[in-house]
């Protein structure tokens, strides 16, 4: 396992990536549209890109570093943001792995403490559940962070507590929750609506 990145020095324009994904139907969909934007800091918006994964699946790391690596945005990007390592349901992301595929830290945020019990009884109906849960329990304990703007839980890869401190500080710029991921979580909506409205006039 590859030791943290140490950041020397946090710039305002530190190119992030937040990702999150659009909601899906689980009786009707059996993928799930993850949404990639590319941000400076908090401030501006460089680019997007877009992946699928199943849904209670089992390939959102694969997906996501492949998404990472094939991007234009590659070699600029210093950090990876996500709302929390679980997307499309269960399909759970190996922040670890994430990490050491693409070489770019992980920041792993969520508002609210994760509830460990309510979330091992719900993967106990899946038949993998042992796999399933390994995989978030070495993502580690949820961190509290408290920032300027009030406080998130964080899961982390590859960066320090203190640097990623720094970097929520730079990119919380609207609200508690990182500029990246504000407006992913805004777009991802969004086409999640317009795919919505396309099955039903179909």
């Amino acid at each position: 396992m590859r030791e943290n990145i140490r950041f020397h020095e946090i710039k305002p324009e530190i190119r992030i990536l937040g990702i999150d994904d659009c909601s899906f139907t689980p009786r009707r969909s059996r993928t799930a549209t993850l949404v990639g934007l590319v941000f400076r800091g908090g401030q501006w918006l460089d680019g997007a890109m877009k992946t699928t994964v199943a849904v209670d699946g089992l390939d959102a790391t694969e997906k996501i570093i492949k998404m990472v690596k094939s991007s234009p945005h590659y070699d600029q990007l210093r950090i990876i943001m996500l709302n929390g390592i679980t997307f499309a349901g269960f399909n759970i992301v190996d922040i670890k792995q994430l990490f050491e595929a693409t070489g770019l830290p992980v920041i792993a945020l969520t508002r609210e403490e994760p509830n460990m019990s309510a979330i091992e009884t719900a993967l106990r109906r899946f038949s993998d559940c042992e796999r399933r849960l390994r995989t978030i329990q070495e993502a580690g304990e949820a961190i509290k962070l408290t920032l300027s703007k009030g406080y998130v839980y964080t899961q982390l890869a590859g960066v320090s507590i203190d640097d990623a401190k720094r970097i929520l500080e730079i990119s919380c710029t609207n609200s508690i929750i990182p500029e990246p991921l504000r407006v992913a979580h805004i777009v991802a909506s969004g086409l999640a609506r317009s795919m919505m409205r396309k099955r039903k006039k179909v």
